[in-house]
């Protein structure tokens, strides 16, 4: 925009210029026309002026010829002297006039020449003008273009990092569309979770609560409110704070009254010496009883500084120890209203003695009304603190909305006190110093006037400093010790404000107990690891839970068949007894037989041994539905009968060994394929799932992808037509500048055309 101002108000500059170019231009063309004129003027009179000069020249040689002929012939002049007269007059007449014409011709031509001069200065001086104004516009042109030269490399360099900045922000927004579309999508999730939390909570609610507290103010008040531990230490904080100033104030209090007894002891009579008046005398044992009254303050303000801890909840309707510190507060009040009459009647007898000067009478007047002021201000002081103490056991003597102007008056009645104590820490100081001028004056009096003085300021510095910690903390006061339960505004009763501490001391030590170090839990991403596996494996609970009871019937079934195989056994065993009882009896009646067989096959056997030897023993093998038993030929001769028992029950127990194995791998298999069948199935309703998820992503996908392409369309024609209407104000920009350039060219050549005709000229 710069730019462009400075653009708009060039090219008016350079109109302006060409406009007074032109205008000289034909200045210069009208004043070189008067030149001309001039000179050709200047031309034909001086050749006029060589004509006559040449025609005088002519008439003075006539004239000096006629002369040397008139001294020559004067005799003949005399004769032609009437001619010669005439001729001269007629000679002179015209001389006359030639002189006088040239005279006119001279005049002309000085006025001409200097005329001449006058334009040539005035011309050289609008040449260096002109010249000085061509510099210029040279130095302003070269500027421009410079200035021109460095905005376009400027706009270039910007063009370049916009068209960076461009590619960056598309990429940006990309990655923001991509961003906006996963928090949508967390939205929506959170949505649709904190929308089912919520409905479950509410059912728990509806179901389980059978009523709302906040309700009704009487319950809200037995409810525990927020705690702020913050606040809490912040008000121990204050309250020892407050404890040192109390402390502070009670020794000065107690040195105050020790001394102003031992002062009425002292003066105006010394007890020593004399016997004190009964007024004073009563005065002196009621001071001498102030410990009695002030220490209990710096107790109960420990007591309440006690009580404020990080544990419980520190209000006005729990600040039970306040009333306590009020009630001492009011004893010592009812000290200092017993002692006041006194106090006043001791200071008017001092000034009816004859010690007494008037400045002194002033003094103890101005004493008299002090004391007087001092007592109601502490009266003051202690309706206000007592007003604090209400709400801990008459909550409806004090308002929660007073609280806030309590505190206020607390702080104003502060900076009372503290004001009353200076003018009594001054005046008193005068009387001091007045005392000492009397002459019955002892040196105990001033040392007691002395200690007098300086528990009088200590208590004022305390006082000060209570007052200005009072009003510099009374907005936290205001504002801390007055919250409540949530819901309600206030404690009903000071018995619920403690129903609810013991509350909160249950709810405390109920925290502490859940306040127990859990032991290590699996980190998420294997948790997430292993339920996958879980859910995909075979060993799935419910596959091992039907294992497992599968096993149990088979063990079940298997003790069944071992109970029913062992009773098979027992009777076999009797069967093979009994057989074994027939062997014997029929293998007693064979062996005759057997023998004679023999005898009749030992030729036979001798035939064929070469054949037997040669041939070697194959085992024969039996079938039967028991199994397969191999025996070789060496069994055709008798066995005994304990090898021939120990074979059979070998190959009993060899093929029952081997039947088990046999169904147990089929058992084994069988559950194998069965939880393989069952995880297979698992896998297939969650691959269905993920596929069903994973096609509504694609959905939502596809959607997005069409979406974010509609938009970077919309960004790249609106890219585009930035890009366009910015070249094509770069190029309204360099024509503007050849255009400006070409102007200033032309400026030159005129210029310089202007400046060469100058010179010339």
């Amino acid at each position: 925009m710069k730019l462009r101002a400075q653009n708009q108000v060039l090219k008016k500059g350079v109109v302006d210029e060409q406009a007074n170019s032109a205008s000289l231009k034909e200045q210069l063309k009208m004043k070189d026309q008067s030149l001309r004129k001039l000179q050709q003027e200047m031309d034909s009179l001086t050749f006029r002026n060589q004509q006559l000069a040449k025609r005088v020249e002519l008439l003075q040689d006539e004239l000096s010829l006629s002369e040397t002929r008139g001294k020559k012939n004067k005799k003949s002049a005399e004769s032609s002297s009437q001619l010669s007269q005439e001729q001269k007059s007629v000679f002179n007449e015209d001389l006359q006039k030639k002189i006088e014409e040239n005279e006119r011709l001279h005049i002309l031509y000085f006025e001409a020449d200097e005329q001449h001069k006058r334009l040539e200065a005035e011309l050289r001086t609008k040449l260096e003008v002109l010249e000085s104004d061509a510099a210029q516009h040279q130095a302003v042109v070269d500027s421009l273009t410079r200035k021109y030269t460095d905005t376009i490399e400027k706009l270039q360099n910007d063009k370049s990092k916009l068209e960076i900045k461009s590619q960056t922000l598309e990429r940006e927004a990309k990655d923001c569309r991509l961003r906006t579309e996963e928090c949508q999508q967390q939205l929506k999730n959170l949505q649709a979770a904190l929308g089912s939390r919520l409905e479950e909570s509410l059912c728990i609610i509806n179901e389980k609560v059978p009523f709302n507290d906040t309700r009704s103010n009487r319950y809200n008040a037995l409810n525990v409110p927020l705690h702020n531990r913050r606040y809490q230490l912040k008000l121990r904080d204050l309250a020892g704070q407050a404890l040192s100033f109390v402390q502070e104030i009670v020794t000065a209090l107690l040195n105050f009254h020790t001394y102003t007894e031992q002062k009425v002891q002292i003066f105006p009579i010394d007890s020593a010496t004399d016997t004190i008046s009964p007024l004073n005398q009563k005065f002196s044992q009621y001071l001498h009883e102030n410990a009695f009254y002030v220490r209990p303050l710096e107790e109960g303000m420990l007591q309440l500084f006690e009580s404020i801890t990080e544990d419980t909840v520190t209000v006005l309707e729990t600040a039970v120890k306040l009333k306590a510190f009020s009630e001492h507060l009011a004893s010592y009040l009812c000290f200092l209203r017993k002692i006041l009459p006194y106090q006043l009647k001791s200071l008017e007898e001092e000034c009816e003695s004859s010690l007494c000067t008037a400045a002194l009478k002033a003094r103890n007047m101005e004493l008299h009304r002090d004391m007087k002021r001092l007592t109601a201000i502490f009266e003051k002081l202690h309706t206000y603190v007592s007003l604090l103490a209400l709400p801990s056991t008459k909550p409806e003597g004090l308002l929660r909305t007073n609280y806030s102007l309590v505190f206020t008056n607390i702080a104003a009645s502060l900076h009372g006190s503290h004001d009353i104590l200076k003018d009594i820490s001054k005046h008193y100081s005068q009387k001091a110093t007045l005392e000492q001028d009397v002459p019955t004056a002892t040196q105990k009096l001033v040392t007691t006037n002395d200690c007098i003085l300086s528990s009088i300021l200590s208590l004022t510095n305390g006082v000060g400093k209570i007052a200005s910690f009072f009003s510099n903390n009374l907005d936290h006061f205001t504002s801390s010790l007055s919250y409540g339960p949530k819901g309600g505004t206030e404690f009903i009763s000071p018995l619920s404000a403690e129903c609810m501490l013991q509350y909160k001391k249950k709810a405390v030590a109920y925290m502490k107990s859940l306040k127990k170090p859990c032991a290590d839990s699996v980190p998420y991403e294997e948790a997430l690891a292993n339920r996958r596996v879980l859910l995909s494996s075979t060993e799935s609970r419910e596959g091992l839970a039907q294992q497992v009871q599968q096993s149990l019937e088979k063990i079940a079934k298997l003790e069944q068949e071992k109970e029913h195989w062992m009773l098979e056994a027992q009777l076999a065993k009797i069967k093979l007894e009994k057989e074994n009882q027939k062997l014997k009896n029929s293998l007693s009646g064979h062996l005759a037989e057997t023998v004679q067989e023999r005898s009749v096959l030992s030729n036979t056997a001798e035939q064929k041994e070469e054949t037997t030897e040669k041939s070697q023993r194959e085992p024969i093998k039996t079938t039967s539905l028991i199994g397969m038993l191999t025996i070789t030929t060496d069994n055709e001769k008798v066995p005994d009968v304990e090898s021939r028992e120990d074979l059979i029950k070998k190959h009993y127990m060899a093929r029952i060994a081997e039947l088990t194995s046999h169904l147990q791998l089929a058992d084994s298999k069988s559950v194998h394929f069965h939880a393989e069948c069952r995880a297979l199935a698992k896998r297939l309703s969650l691959a269905e799932k993920s596929k069903e998820s994973l096609t509504e992503e694609l959905k939502l996908a596809s959607q997005s992808i069409s979406r974010l392409q509609d938009e970077l369309m919309t960004t790249k024609r609106s890219y585009e037509d930035q890009l366009s209407m910015m070249s094509d104000h770069l190029c309204s920009m360099n024509e503007t500048l050849t255009k400006q350039r070409e102007e200033i060219d032309t400026l030159k050549m005129t210029s310089k055309g202007n400046s060469k005709k100058n010179k010339t000229r």
